[in-house]
């Protein structure tokens, strides 16, 4: 289908098509397919992930120095001064040249990963289930939606029932229920539960699409500390430059009464020493390097900002499953409650799992163990909820059954099975409890004194063998970890301090936090939280902001969506939910979390040597600033000519940038960026002006 191969800022004409009721068990057939691809009913919205190619070249090319350059240029040639006095030109046109071809070559790298990493949706076709890229899905066409899907475009509810969340869209949290009949808008996810959606609004037509367009008509990019801190030193540069450069031509030509080639070529001299002219390339070209480093080790960069906030990043919030521990897990036993006969329990676990898609890792372990034929028909099922911590299903004649969460299940007589669980929880296993319901399910609601404990099943998960050597690392690099979980506190423990995490003997129920002072004092005591909700997620990310932390949270599920999104860099595994992908900075490919250490010690390198290389800029811009004021208040010219500032910005920040840029270099990145520059650019600044004073005061003397 050649609509792969289309860039991805170019869109089809928009031509017009009836209204189709699409039926949900059939799809849409090849030749209505092709139809509205070539009508241009595809869900693609015209905006690519970045800047296209001929926008990254206009960028570098048509800047406000590029502009100041060529103008002292033709000053320069008007005057009849020599050509080597020009050559600041060629620097330019290199740095232009260099900062197109790496930034480009970046994106390519970075759009090659992210078709790798574009989100497939379950789509009836031609009465066939398959997996169809959301980009290249058409109106009309029927898309399965399950849990941890997001979804694309919006649509209608033909079967089935979601739970959804839309704060992505809306800024709330909570679960909105979606029947037939219901509308999904784009941008939001699925939290449980399994329907038949009609697209009905593809591309720039759909919710998502419609708000990010609305969004670029006034744009307010998110930048980082440190491009900010760039941003406003060159804001600063630009309204300096022409004042102080009328000013330094009438005290050359006016008052001194130099020629009028002297007096252009020492005004274009100070004026090219003000200017950090390869500082934003300088920064813009290594993030552009670091993406593509970075993308080599199947890490997608999303937002360039985050390899700074990586460097910067001192607490690190992960999952147990898919982070700590292996995502597969595994049914280890199953212990029977009271008289109740395992055959018995065998049919009521087959009845619950088989015919059902899992919703989560755990519901897809019982599902390999109890995966069998059953002629229990079932009259109604509760999704798992994150909220709740159960699901549950009611059959005919045979009633209903729960399986969950036991402290959950049980409330207040949890007592009553504490001392039979605890001591498996000890051994870092998850402990569910399946039950029998005494009247009909009610969805999130269960009433304790009904309940009929059948059997504990006992779950394990895998340490992944990588996880006690990357936790040791972060621990040397001063890197502290939290780990946030959905699981009991002491299981979520056990686990941990078998990876190897310091202090994670400490651990809390959130359940019993409630304010944000709870909150806040939590974070500063406590290394791991159990029984955590995706709100309280968030609430614990905030905390960790608020206390003067930059966090990092990395996630796999949509529990984890909420938290990533406040993090200040999320990082998200590609094999977990489509919507944890979607909101993330990062995406690990691979998803192998022993990549981590290298892509920290990557954002911490590339920065720290952006800050030593702009150090060495900022030395001649302060030189060439402090001596054109001084020279304002004197009768001594300006004594240097703009091939000098040639020679001394090759030798003094050139060659040097060069080798400092490949240094290793892996310290945390602390304090503000411009702050920390200037303070150590200052010294080298001063000592220059020192040197050429005294030069020209032994000139005006002898």
């Amino acid at each position: 289908m050649k609509l792969q191969h289309r860039k991805k800022e170019e869109t089809l004409p928009r031509q017009s098509l009836p209204l189709f009721r699409t039926n949900p068990e059939q799809g849409l057939n090849a030749a209505q397919v092709r139809e509205r691809i070539e009508r241009g009913w595809v869900n693609e919205s015209g905006q690519g992930a970045g800047k296209s190619e001929k926008e990254i070249i206009l960028r570098h090319c048509l800047t406000f120095f590029n502009l100041i350059f060529l103008i002292l240029a033709v000053l320069l040639a008007i005057s009849g001064s020599s050509v080597k006095n020009m050559t600041f030109l060629i620097i330019v046109v290199c740095n232009t040249g260099i900062g197109c071809f790496q930034e480009i070559r970046a994106k390519r790298a970075v759009d090659q990963l992210s078709l790798v990493a574009a989100q497939r949706l379950r789509t009836i076709r031609d009465g066939r289930m398959g997996e169809v890229p959301s980009h290249l899905l058409v109106r009309d066409d029927i898309v399965e939606y399950g849990p941890g899907d997001q979804i694309c475009a919006d649509g209608l509810v033909c079967t089935g029932q979601l739970q959804v969340n839309e704060s992505l869209i809306t800024g709330e949290a909570d679960a909105v229920p979606k029947a037939p009949g219901d509308m999904l808008r784009s941008g939001s996810f699925v939290l449980n539960g399994r329907a038949r959606v009609r697209l009905t609004a593809v591309g720039p037509d759909a919710f998502a699409a419609r708000l990010a367009a609305e969004a670029r008509k006034n744009p307010k990019v998110a930048k980082s500390e440190m491009m900010r801190s760039l941003d406003k030193l060159i804001r600063v540069v630009g309204l300096l430059l022409v004042p102080i450069g009328c000013v330094l031509f009438w005290q050359e030509f006016l008052v001194l009464h130099l020629a009028l080639q002297e007096s252009v070529e020492s005004t274009v001299a100070a004026l090219i020493g003000m200017i950090p002219e390869g500082l934003y390339l300088l920064t813009s070209v290594a993030m552009a390097v670091s993406s593509r480093k970075l993308a080599k080790q199947q890490v997608l960069v999303r937002d360039m900002n985050c390899i700074e906030t990586l460097a910067r990043v001192d607490v690190l919030c992960v999952d147990k499953t898919g982070t700590i521990t292996e995502a597969k897990m595994e049914v280890e036993d199953i212990l029977p409650l009271g008289n109740v006969s395992p055959e018995r329990l065998e049919t009521v676990l087959g009845a619950m799992y088989h015919g059902d898609i899992p919703e989560n890792d755990t519901a897809q372990a019982m599902a390999d163990m109890f995966d069998e034929q059953t002629d229990w028909i079932c009259q109604r099922r509760v999704p798992f909820s994150s909220a709740t911590k159960w699901s549950g299903a009611e059959f005919q004649e045979q009633g209903a059954f729960v399986v969950g969460a036991p402290e959950f299940i049980l409330q207040h007589r949890y007592g009553e099975l504490q001392d039979m669980i605890e001591p498996w929880l000890g051994t870092g296993a998850r402990v569910l409890l399946v039950a029998a319901y005494g009247e009909s399910l009610s969805e999130g609601r269960l009433n304790p004194e009904l309940v009929e404990p059948l059997a504990l099943a006992l779950l394990t998960n895998r340490i992944r063998p990588e996880a006690p050597e990357t936790f040791a690392y972060f621990a040397k690099q001063g890197v502290s970890i939290r780990v946030i979980s959905g699981d009991n506190p002491l299981t979520v423990s056990q686990v941990a301090q078998r990876a190897g995490i310091a202090q994670a003997e400490r651990f809390v129920d959130v359940g019993e936090l409630e304010t944000p002072e709870d909150f806040a004092q939590a974070v500063e005591q406590y290394t791991v939280f159990g029984r955590v909700t995706p709100d309280k997620k968030r609430q614990l990310i905030r905390a960790l902001q608020a206390a003067g932390h930059t966090v990092a949270m990395t996630g796999d599920g949509v529990n984890d969506v909420l938290a990533m999104k406040q993090a200040d860099c999320g990082i998200a595994m590609a094999s977990g939910a489509q919507a944890a992908s979607q909101v993330a900075q990062l995406v690990l490919l691979e998803s192998d979390f022993s990549a981590m250490p290298s892509i920290v010690a990557e954002g911490r390198r590339v920065i720290n040597n952006i800050q030593r290389a702009a150090t060495l800029f900022l030395v001649k811009n302060i030189f060439s600033l402090a001596l054109s004021i001084i020279t304002l208040f004197t009768n001594w010219h300006y004594p240097i000519v703009p091939v000098h500032l040639s020679v001394v910005s090759g030798l003094t920040i050139g060659v040097p940038s060069f080798f400092l840029a490949l240094e290793p270099n892996y310290e945390r990145v602390h304090g503000r960026f411009l702050a920390g520059v200037l303070r150590r650019a200052f010294p080298g600044g001063l000592t220059n002006i020192f040197v050429v004073l005294a030069a020209q005061a032994y000139m005006a003397v002898f």
